[in-house]
């Protein structure tokens, strides 16, 4: 077992990790740029080391800085949380050379699922249900229009590299194609320095639904079921909950069983998430997530499983602590994502928190670094905390998230606290009835 980890991240996710160190008995080193100084990671951690100013790429993505602080602290072991370097091969493949352990996945599967066409192209492969669309990348607008005829339309055009919801578009007809794809191409070249696009056929009315996987990297994997994280702005998932309101457990079993199978047969190794479009009762690939997911905390609800510590056993080089048969669902979780914003046009709003008090009670948690006098900066992701709760069944979750919501307070800063209120009254959300485009339209009725 590691002794010493380093936290390469900010916010509630460095916190997480800590907390996971603590109770395993592990030391742990906070990273910070020098507008984090007083971040409460910084101050939870066993040590900390700053890393760089406020920039991220001059501080939590500089590769040079945090393998030097794991040198200079005697850290032996890296959690990259999410964001920033989680999902960056060759970090981990530098961390690889410098004999520093990544708790993640290897290099290897890092860059095969970084690649969305290479991810479809492995997935095939494996057996996983992908969405009609090319095979591999779409060179120019003859193919792109020889393969939208073929799907049939409406279409998206989507980078290879994108992400978050930059390099897609949709064409409706082919009158809308040649923009769609000129535009795609550009946005995917200018974001993220690739050109490269493909084409899948556009569903009407899927839910996003995503299976949590782990592995142990010997051929031993399973699923921890799925969630619905439909509920979304712009990509921006905002809203999550486990199990899924429209998933059946046989169903659940179906995809739960590919998902774990295609795992194991390439030995992945720790926390992942297979995200789906889910219509008609039929599941289609969209990527994989070779990571710790943001809305990981209702899975950990629901089946009393921490993955964090489980991330750090398997990384050691431990067995994994539960199998299949040993996970079994117990009631429903509900997570929201409260962001530092106002509405209704969703800018961002850094500042001094003047008061911050936590909701708390029967199944609760709050996952913040919040805390009173603390200067939210403006240099990073608006996410400020997540509140998840646990009921016996979906009823019970909304209930109890209805009275946390009242119990919250955040002052000094604009949040999008008020935005669950308003979706807690709707009766789609009460009875689960959505997709992944209602709340767009909800907020384009309620909130333009």
């Amino acid at each position: 077992m590691f002794e010493k980890i380093l936290i390469a991240n900010r916010g509630e996710i460095a916190l997480r990790v800590i907390r996971a160190c603590r109770e395993m008995g592990i030391k742990s080193v906070a990273v910070h740029s020098t507008a984090d100084s007083d971040a409460m990671h910084v101050r939870m951690a066993d040590e900390a080391i700053c890393i760089g100013p406020p920039s991220s790429t001059d501080s939590y993505l500089n590769v040079a800085a945090i393998i030097a602080a794991c040198e200079i602290t005697g850290a032996q072991a890296i959690h990259p949380g999410y964001g920033f370097l989680s999902e960056n091969a060759a970090f981990v493949q530098a961390l690889e050379d410098h004999d520093i352990a990544f708790i993640g996945p290897t290099s290897e599967h890092i860059r095969t699922m970084g690649d969305k066409i290479t991810a479809k192209e492995t997935m095939l492969k494996l057996g996983v249900p992908c969405v009609p669309g090319s095979i591999g990348g779409v060179p120019d607008y003859e193919t792109a229009q020889k393969v939208a005829n073929e799907v049939g339309y409406p279409v998206i055009i989507k980078a290879t590299a994108g992400g978050g919801g930059r390099g897609m578009k949709l064409a409706k007809s082919a009158a809308d194609l040649e923009v769609a794809f000129r535009t795609a191409r550009s946005e995917g070249k200018s974001v993220f320095g690739n050109d490269e696009v493909y084409i899948e056929k556009y569903l009407g009315t899927p839910r996003h639904i995503e299976i949590q996987v782990f592995g142990d990297g010997k051929g031993k994997a399973v699923h921890l079921g799925e969630r619905d994280c439909s509920l979304q702005r712009r990509h921006q998932k905002v809203f999550e909950e486990a199990p899924g309101p429209s998933i059946t457990q046989e169903l659940r079993d179906r995809i739960g069983k590919v998902c774990a199978d295609a795992c194991a047969r390439i030995n992945y190794v720790g926390a992942g998430t297979i995200e789906f479009l889910y219509e008609n009762g039929e599941f289609y690939f969209i990527e994989m997530n070779t990571r710790l997911q943001v809305e990981h905390p209702v899975t950990e609800a629901i089946f009393g499983i921490d993955l964090v510590r489980e991330q750090i056993r398997v990384a050691s080089g431990l067995e994994m602590s539960f199998g299949q048969d040993d996970l079994v669902i117990n009631g429903h979780a509900i997570e929201v994502r409260i962001n530092a914003e106002r509405l209704p046009n969703f800018a961002p709003c850094p500042g001094r928190i003047t008061q911050f008090h936590a909701p708390g009670g029967l199944g609760v948690r709050m996952d913040s670094a919040l805390y009173d006098g603390y200067t939210i900066p403006p240099y990073y992701d608006s996410l400020i905390g997540k509140l998840i709760v646990h009921g016996r069944d979906r009823p019970e979750a909304l209930a109890r998230l209805q009275r946390a919501l009242g119990e919250l307070i955040v002052d000094g800063v604009a949040t999008t606290l008020p935005l669950f209120d308003m979706l807690l009254a709707e009766e789609d959300i009460q009875t689960g009835n959505y997709d992944i485009h209602w709340l767009e339209r909800w907020l384009e009725a309620n909130l333009s």
